[in-house]
């Protein structure tokens, strides 16, 4: 008992005391800090949207949809080759609707031996990059098309808009659904790829990609499977899809750029692609959600993509 008097009685040395206060202090500083940094930018961001939401509009837009496009770091190697070769893919069906640089026609040259510059895709050239990832989506042998919802939801596979709107193979759709390895893929990355599906969704559904009922999910399905084929971080694969949808949704990624940027006080770079391809804010449900957010910002233009080849 008297050893443990001796300690509670004992003193705290001068000097950790002062660590302590110090330390206090510090913590309490940088809480300070980011909390006014924060309302700092949030009255920025009101005074840029009250006084100028047009700039504040046109600054998204540049970012969403940079005039030089978005480039990955895949390239199409023999994908399009081979997509001629099972049936997937028309190529003079291809030739006949890109035949001008304003619509895709630079892109043909993916039907060559080895294409093997980066898959880009900017305004003229969305609409090609969609139906081409379709095409793969479509063709390639794959455990999201064969064991999910495309098999099990109660529907006939061949009527959803991903299979029975598919018009520019040489091949009927379902000739073709889920029957080549164009992408050799393991168990694991088969896992992979179903687990990454499952967390993005389109603004024109309200389902996500591993349910690709529609061309963007069917698309999105076929960059997913690449991707994870080629071993790009998850992180990467989401930014790729985000501006992938971007460009075939541009009026609905302009008008979340300007959400965020309200909400969060987040430019578009700083947005985190996973949360924004999420049902919360990607679903037909979460746009929806998003566009009534901002409704009332001038500037904002009605444009957007479809569900069709």
């Amino acid at each position: 008992m008297p050893k443990k008097k001796k300690f509670i009685k004992k003193v705290v040395p001068l000097w950790l005391a002062l660590i302590l206060t110090i330390n206090s202090s510090v913590l309490v500083g940088l809480s300070e800090y980011y909390i006014l940094k924060r309302r700092f930018a949030k009255q920025v961001k009101e005074i840029l949207i009250s006084n100028d939401p047009e700039a504040l509009v046109k600054d998204a837009t540049a970012k969403v949809l940079p005039v030089s496009g978005y480039q990955t770091s895949l390239t199409w190697g023999q994908l399009g080759k081979k997509l001629v070769e099972v049936g997937a893919i028309d190529q003079q069906k291809y030739e006949k609707i890109y035949n001008s640089n304003t619509n895709g026609k630079q892109d043909l040259d993916i039907f060559s031996e080895n294409f093997d510059k980066k898959i880009v895709i900017n305004e003229n050239n969305s609409r090609f990059v969609v139906n081409t990832l379709w095409a793969l989506g479509l063709a390639n042998k794959s455990k999201v098309l064969d064991q999910g919802p495309m098999r099990t939801g109660g529907n006939p596979t061949k009527n959803f808009a991903s299979t029975g709107g598919w018009t520019l193979g040489s091949k009927p759709a379902m000739e073709v659904y889920s029957s080549h390895e164009l992408i050799p893929l393991t168990d694991e990355q088969q896992d992979l790829v179903e687990k990454i599906a499952g967390n993005v969704y389109r603004p024109c559904c309200g389902n996500h990609t591993a349910f690709p009922d529609c061309n963007h999910g069917m698309a999105a399905l076929g960059y997913i499977e690449l991707a994870v084929a080629s071993n790009l971080s998850e992180d990467q694969i989401y930014k790729d899809l985000l501006a992938f949808n971007s460009y075939w949704f541009p009026q609905t990624y302009v008008e979340m750029a300007v959400y965020f940027q309200q909400e969060d006080g987040l430019s578009w770079e700083q947005v985190d692609a996973k949360k924004a391809l999420s049902n919360d804010f990607s679903s037909s449900r979460g746009s929806q959600k998003i566009k009534q957010a901002v409704s009332s910002v001038p500037g904002l233009k009605s444009q957007g993509g479809s569900c069709g080849a």
